[in-house]
């Protein structure tokens, strides 16, 4: 009886606490208002830049804190707070998403999802949320979509994606067009098959499910060796952009399972790939692979930025990606397919001995590929030229920020590994694998800062430590960025690099930046909450003698203004 009364109570409060919701339609996610942030990365083109500049330049080191919230969790807090006319949602590690009020950080109800006692989480993290019509969706742990009531927090519908059981999780927020809600799996490293499916926003049904791994009969199966298409791995970690006008959605992928590419020989479409779905069916019309047959865990989920750039003279439809195999890659998009226009390294890379230059397919070096008993060395690490953390960027100052690891090589020990179903597959002999820090390295992370027109670098900001950084760029010439273990949220001139404000928090910050507007003042906001990868390269590096600080977990949102 208690606890009835209880939930009743609670029921009642979530109730009072909520106010009139604008709901989201397809007219306003095509063209999102400056004063809302409602996606992963702002908007569909994946720019994460705003038109907002009631803070700018002048006046940004008057910017303090407005208000905090604590989540009361550890572990890696990496999603974008997500606004819509007053209402915020955040998601946490666990698969907390709670509703607060923009303005004063007050909390209108929360969502926590009763996750399966027996799962591993490999990665426990959430990385935000999808909103469409009054719902709010978030993709959970057990691998299900749940759609909530966005004032009352309730749960609408819930459909099962795959079974967590056999290694799938997800992690990322859910990308929301033509009415569809789509997702991609995690798990590549339990040896599952990757997909990306799309299920009616409205009722939670299935709509399509398009495979990362061609299965027998379709193209690009005869790339993976007898049946190790069924336990290749090929991950979708992060949210897609979305073309309007030709209905096409681009996915990044990671790369196959287990990780040396000699137990499973040939190119592996369409792992560490950009992949083109057509909205309506799922349909793969087009793709570009960064590198084949990968073996250093270089995934290229990372999500390809929609940017028209110049080149001898010609405006290109570009997709634009900072890869984790070191590269910057420009390509072209189309009706369908997508090609290559051209590529160069941001940070040192020893793996690519060339590029094609018609089709930008690298060649190896061959003793730089790891290999299953044979301990080989390679630049960038594992971790990447830069790993997951989105980059930005501006149309105002023509410039992609990049949030960049370099100084930084590893070696890896390949070793013989069977499947078995919901363990690890990934092979490697963890104990002789390590990071290789360049003796002279004065600084690991940058800030890097290229114009897309020349494909040349303007400005960098090094910093001693290693950077997980997810950026944010404004028209009021702003990019905002933390991600280094001295735990602060630092804003740099957007023209010349130069540091103009920044603010020590409680942990490191992983979380994406945003920016919004209540009652005519804009606000900044971050989740900031070290662990998962980023707490993970600090152990390594301690491994190999690197003075690297102490980051003390827990998750804390910072909302800022002016004074």
């Amino acid at each position: 009886m208690g606890k009835s009364l209880g939930m009743l109570a609670a029921l009642f409060l979530s109730i009072a606490a909520a106010g009139e919701y604008t709901p989201v339609t397809d007219e306003r996610l095509l063209e999102p208002e400056p004063a809302n942030w409602l996606m992963y990365r702002g908007s569909y083109d994946a720019h994460g830049y705003s038109e907002l500049d009631e803070i700018n330049t002048r006046n940004v080191k008057r910017l303090e804190p407005k208000w905090l919230f604590s989540t009361g969790l550890r572990e890696g807090h990496q999603a974008p707070p997500i606004v819509n006319d007053g209402y915020m949602f955040i998601t946490t590690p666990n698969n907390h998403l709670i509703a607060l009020d923009a303005a004063s950080g007050e909390q209108r109800w929360k969502y926590v999802r009763d996750l399966p006692e027996d799962q591993y989480q490999m990665h426990p993290t959430n990385r935000g949320v999808g909103l469409y019509g009054d719902l709010v969706f978030m993709a959970t742990a057990d691998c299900f979509v749940v759609a909530l009531n966005a004032e009352t927090g309730e749960v609408v519908w819930e459909t099962e994606i795959e079974d967590y059981y056999a290694g799938y999780y997800m992690t990322l927020a859910p990308l929301v067009a033509d009415g569809k809600v789509m997702v991609g799996v995690s798990g590549g490293e339990f040896g599952i098959r990757g997909f990306v499916a799309a299920l009616d926003a409205m009722s939670g049904e299935e709509v399509w499910r398009t495979f990362t791994i061609p299965g027998p009969g379709e193209p690009g199966n005869e790339s993976w060796p007898g049946d190790s298409w069924k336990t290749g791995g090929v991950p979708v970690w992060l949210t897609g952009s979305y073309d309007h006008e030709r209905r096409l959605t681009y996915w990044g992928t990671g790369n196959g399972g287990p990780w040396m590419g000699d137990t499973r020989p040939g190119d592996n479409l369409y792992a560490t790939s950009v992949i083109a779905l057509d909205v309506a069916t799922g349909e793969i019309r087009g793709h570009h692979q960064y590198h084949w047959n990968d073996s250093w865990d270089w995934d290229e989920v990372s999500t390809p930025m929609l940017i028209d750039f110049e080149r001898n003279g010609y405006t290109i439809p570009g997709l634009v990606h900072a890869g984790r195999n070191g590269y910057l890659w420009f390509l072209e998009r189309q009706d369908g397919p997508i090609a290559f226009v051209d590529a160069n390294p941001y940070v040192e890379q020893n793996v690519f001995a060339s590029l094609d230059p018609e089709t930008g397919r690298p060649t190896y070096h061959p003793d730089r590929k790891p290999k299953t008993g044979v301990d080989v060395s390679f630049c960038p690490s594992h971790w990447g030229g830069k790993d997951w953390p989105p980059a930005a960027f501006s149309p105002r100052t023509r410039l992609l920020y990049i949030p960049a690891n370099d100084n930084v090589c590893a070696h890896l020990l390949g070793e013989e590994i069977e499947y078995r179903e919901g363990r690890e597959f990934i092979g490697v002999e963890w104990e002789e694998s390590d990071l290789i820090v360049a003796e002279d390295a004065e600084f690991i992370g940058e800030l890097q800062a290229w114009d897309v027109d020349t494909a040349e670098e303007v400005w960098s900001v090094p910093f001693e430590s290693h950077n997980w950084g997810p950026v944010l760029a404004t028209a009021g010439d702003l990019v905002f960025m933390g991600g280094t273990d001295d735990r602060y949220f630092r804003a740099f001139h957007a023209k010349t690099g130069k540091l103009l404000w920044e603010q020590r928090t409680n942990s490191g910050i992983t979380g994406v930046p945003t920016t919004y507007e209540v009652d005519g003042k804009q606000y900044v906001a971050v989740l900031s909450g070290w662990g998962v990868d980023a707490a993970r390269q600090t152990q390594s590096l301690t491994d190999v003698g690197r003075d690297v600080r102490v980051v003390p977990q827990g998750g804390v949102l910072w909302v800022f203004g002016l004074d």
